[in-house]
């Protein structure tokens, strides 16, 4: 799975890219459930994008308790 995140974010700095890997290992179950939630917008007909920041704006606040 990191090899797979870490191809995804290859424009991303290296730095950016630990932080995000870190968080995604404190807390697995929310970021499955955040991909569950994108899945799911996308069904509705949103691109990838808009339902990613969708979610993501609804997770917020354990997101920003995480950083």
């Amino acid at each position: 799975m990191k090899k797979m995140l870490k191809s995804q974010m290859k424009d991303v700095p290296e730095d950016q890219q630990k932080k995000a890997l870190e968080m995604i290992e404190k807390n697995p179950d929310l970021f499955a459930q955040i991909g569950k939630e994108v899945q799911a917008e996308m069904k509705t007909g949103k691109d990838q994008m808009t339902a990613t920041m969708t979610v993501m704006q609804r997770h917020k606040d354990e997101l920003k308790g995480m950083m």
